[in-house]
């Protein structure tokens, strides 16, 4: 008797997965002759996403990441900055305008804010005065005492 119900539960089973592939099958069927262009770009979109991921993982060096270029910011002061951006740097840490650096270097104000954006990004801060901070720690300029930097 138990045989009899365990045949029926498979077979009532089985029909009800054929049932449900062929329901999918036809629903399948009619979603791609609806929605075709969708589909393939969809599939050219996914294909083109894994083929950047993996070749940016070919081209690149694996030992290149954000906590060795932090590293090499903090451990090795030179060769950080260009001799420009230096240049920009110092005169950023006198307190000096854009519009003053470009004056006195004879640059465009243009880019003495391409400097000011490279030399944030490569010691990893986000103000002037972070960026003084940071070169001062690495030893990129001296800090200066002079009379205008004291107070009584």
């Amino acid at each position: 008797m138990k045989s009899i119900a365990q045949k029926r539960i498979l077979l009532y089973g089985a029909a009800f997965a054929v049932l449900l592939i062929i329901l999918k099958t036809i629903e399948y069927r009619f979603l791609v002759k609806s929605f075709t262009i969708d589909i393939y770009m969809g599939v050219i979109a996914l294909v083109f996403t894994v083929l950047g991921i993996w070749l940016s993982k070919k081209i690149s060096p694996e030992n290149t990441s954000f906590l060795q270029i932090s590293n090499r910011v903090e451990g090795d002061a030179s060769g950080i900055l260009s001799e420009r951006e230096l240049e920009v740097l110092k005169h950023i840490a006198d307190g000096k305008s854009n519009q003053e650096i470009a004056a006195s270097l004879y640059i465009s104000i243009h880019t003495v804010k391409t400097h000011t954006t490279n030399i944030f990004e490569k010691l990893q801060v986000r103000r002037r005065t972070q960026a003084v901070l940071r070169a001062r720690e690495l030893g990129l300029i001296k800090e200066l005492i002079t009379g205008t930097n004291l107070k009584k």
